[in-house]
């Protein structure tokens, strides 16, 4: 596989200092994947190309992996890993390029900040989609794309093109950004992935991806490929990265021509799944890393937070002494480590009294929690929550009480849970969210939550307090 990245930016040999990657060397990099090679094919002060090569060992990647899923026993060595730029390049290039995919460099800080005028040459691109999909994701970014498709066989041409596409990207874009185009659309363009696939993928999608991804036309394709058309993990991937961008999810996520479906589709989420994903996605954009679950029951939510280590720490609190114990087996706090103990706190409190223990959040989650409080009590909750604690980021849910008419087996003017003292109206909850935020130096965005009913909205209401002086 190979990859050149030229740029004609005067002195061009600077490129060697964001690359981290002396011109003058040749390194060689062993990685899980193979060899992967870093050199330059030219490097004067005018134009400077750097190339990175990657050797596969295609046997090696599957001895000992139980079925290789390939389709057949000679797969393992009739392939086009060793050739073609896929998700094994966006490995090396993570591995190798790491410093300057995070745009790092001390030695020319302002370099690395900078747009430069770049060529990027990609002789093998496998592509389902062809030159059209690879102008659709690159072009929105500032690429000018110039792409072939490769023949099958160039002495016989009546035999018509492979999905191969030799392409060369030009445009001026920060080298730290064009890198994380590639990391992210090379196997996307592919349509698979050729290491082990976990939820991780979400976390690595939303990182590189950042804002450009949020505004990309081509998101939700982009992000069904990229997480290999897993239904669950692409709505979680676009409700955060709608956060970003603030757009509602539902808006963004509908399916796009030429996404290809490899398994059946995944039964509907349920409700309190849809409901975990948007908090956690809201926390995750708010980028809060001391996070209080306030109302935790029986910490559903809390061993999500435990298992993301995107947040430090977690703070659990109820005030039921019985859900606690729940919770407290169920996170089998008595088997972690010390380590993973020194992350959590779990404790009774109530909401509607001052607990100077939830000071210092950076976000804190009343997830269905307010409506189990007499609405008299209300006040002194948004006093103990927005008033005393003050955390950076406050998430709120609650049931849309005018969508429990979608409900057949509830009865007319029933509350859906025994305990609940009231069911707020999508303009009730709007007006109790704004004078809250007012009352407290607050902003507020209002989000629904499931899939939203042209006449009665969403099932469930989610309002994201952010703080006056922290959004400022």
């Amino acid at each position: 596989m190979l990859i050149t990245i030229t740029t004609t930016r005067e002195p061009a040999t600077d490129l060697g200092f964001l690359l981290h990657k002396h011109p003058d060397r040749v390194q060689a990099f062993e990685l899980a994947v193979g060899t992967a090679h870093v050199f330059y094919p030219e490097a004067n002060e005018q134009r400077c190309t750097a190339a990175l090569l990657l050797e596969v060992d295609p046997v090696a990647l599957v001895r000992g992996r139980r079925g290789d899923g390939e389709g057949f026993a000679l797969a393992q060595y009739v392939n086009d890993r060793p050739y073609a730029a896929s998700s094994l390049m966006a490995v090396a290039m993570k591995d190798v390029f790491r410093s300057a995919l995070a745009g790092q460099c001390n030695a020319r800080p302002e370099l690395a900040a900078s747009p430069l005028p770049l060529e990027i040459t990609i002789p093998a691109l496998p592509c389902s989609g062809g030159v059209e999909l690879a102008r659709r994701v690159f072009e929105p970014l500032g690429w000018t794309v110039d792409a072939t498709s490769v023949p099958l066989d160039p002495e016989l041409p009546q035999w018509g093109a492979s999905r191969y596409l030799d392409v060369v990207l030009t445009g001026t874009v920060r080298l730290a950004d064009a890198l994380n185009h590639l990391y992210l659309l090379l196997p996307v363009l592919d349509d698979g992935k050729h290491y082990w696939f976990s939820t991780e993928e979400v976390d690595k999608l939303v990182r590189a991806g950042g804002t450009w991804l949020a505004t990309h036309p081509e998101k939700t394709l982009i992000a069904r490929r990229y997480l290999l058309h897993r239904r669950e993990l692409t709505r979680e991937a676009l409700a955060r990265l709608a956060e970003l961008d603030e757009t509602e999810p539902e808006a963004v996520d509908d399916a796009v021509d030429g996404a290809r479906i490899l398994e059946p589709p995944d039964k509907p989420l349920p409700l309190h799944e849809l409901r975990r994903g948007a908090v956690l996605a809201a926390l995750r954009a708010s980028g809060a890393r001391r996070v209080g679950d306030l109302g935790c029951g029986e910490g559903t939510l809390v061993a999500q937070l435990l298992a993301d280590r995107f947040f430090d720490h977690v703070v659990a609190t109820d005030v039921s002494a019985r859900a606690l114990q729940i919770a407290g087996r169920k996170l089998k706090l008595d088997r972690m480590t010390p380590e993973q103990r020194a992350r959590i706190d779990i404790f009774q409190s109530s909401l509607t009294y001052r607990d100077d223990r939830l000071q210092g959040l950076d976000a804190a989650v009343l997830m269905e929690v307010i409506e189990h409080v007499d609405p008299p009590r209300l006040a002194a909750l948004e006093r103990a929550v927005f008033g005393v604690a003050r955390p950076g980021t406050v998430v709120v849910t609650t049931p849309n009480v005018e969508y429990n008419v979608r409900y057949e087996t509830l009865p007319a003017g029933a509350r859906r849970h025994r305990d609940h003292r009231f069911e707020w109206t999508r303009a009730e909850f709007a007006s109790w969210a704004d004078s809250t935020a007012s009352a407290h130096g607050y902003r507020v965005r209002l989000l629904p939550v499931g899939d939203e009913d042209l006449d009665v909205g969403a099932p469930t209401q989610m309002a994201v307090f952010t703080r006056g002086e922290i959004a400022a």
